[in-house]
C-alpha cells in the first residue's frame, strides 16, 4: 500500500522541521554521532510508519521525541553497553558553534564548561535536564516523552540542577587554582 502525495507532503511539513533538534538531542544523549544519526533515521522511519496515529494540531516535536526515546530504549535492549564518544569530540562539535550560556549575571559560563559538567551527570538526569532546559518541553511533555510520572521529572530535574551547580562550582574552583 502506498501513501498519497498529500500524505508525504503533510508528513514532511510536520516532521522535517524537527530533524536538526532531534539530531542534536540524540548526539547529546547518546554521545556518539553515528548512533545518533541511526536513531534519528529509525525515529523518522517509525514516524512515517505510524503517521496515521499522529493527531494534527498536537505537539509533533514531543511525538517525535517519544518515538526517538522508544528507539533508543529498543537499541539499548539489543546492546549491553553503547560506545561513548570521547568528551573532547563532543566539546569540539559544540565549540564550533561558539555557544555561551549565562547562568549567573556576573559570570558567563562557556558552553564547554556546561557540556563537561553535563557529561558527568547520570543519563537520566542529563536527559531530563536537556529536554526541559534546552528543548523547552514542559514537565508534562517531558514525562510523556520519557514515559515516567511527572513527579519523577520534577525530582530528576531538581537533582540534575543541584548536581550541575556543584560540578560547575568545582570546575570554577579548579580553574581558579590552576587546574585539579
Amino acid at each position: 500500500m502506498t501513501k498519497s502525495q498529500s500524505s508525504i507532503q503533510k508528513f514532511e511539513s510536520e516532521t522535517m522541521i524537527h530533524l536538526d533538534v532531534l539530531l542534536a538531542a540524540a548526539r547529546r544523549i547518546l554521545r556518539n554521532h553515528q548512533d545518533a544519526e541511526d536513531i534519528v533515521q529509525e525515529t523518522y522511519l517509525r514516524a512515517w510508519k505510524y503517521f496515521n496515529t499522529f493527531k494534527p494540531g498536537s505537539n509533533c516535536r514531543a511525538w517525535l521525541f517519544r518515538i526517538m526515546f522508544n528507539a533508543i530504549n529498543a537499541m539499548r535492549g539489543k546492546q549491553a553497553r553503547m560506545p561513548l564518544t570521547p568528551l573532547e569530540d563532543i566539546e569540539r562539535m559544540d565549540n564550533q558553534k561558539g555557544n555561551v550560556i549565562t547562568f549567573d549575571p556576573l559570570r558567563n559560563i562557556e558552553g564547554g564548561e556546561v557540556l563537561r559538567a553535563m557529561s558527568l551527570l547520570s543519563e537520566e538526569y542529563r536527559t531530563t535536564l536537556w529536554l526541559v532546559v534546552v528543548e523547552e518541553f514542559s514537565y508534562r511533555e517531558t514525562a510523556v516523552v520519557l514515559d515516567v510520572p511527572i513527579g519523577t521529572v520534577m525530582s530528576r530535574l531538581h537533582r540534575a540542577r543541584k548536581e550541575l551547580r556543584k560540578l560547575l562550582a568545582t570546575e570554577k574552583a579548579c580553574s581558579a587554582a590552576g587546574g585539579c
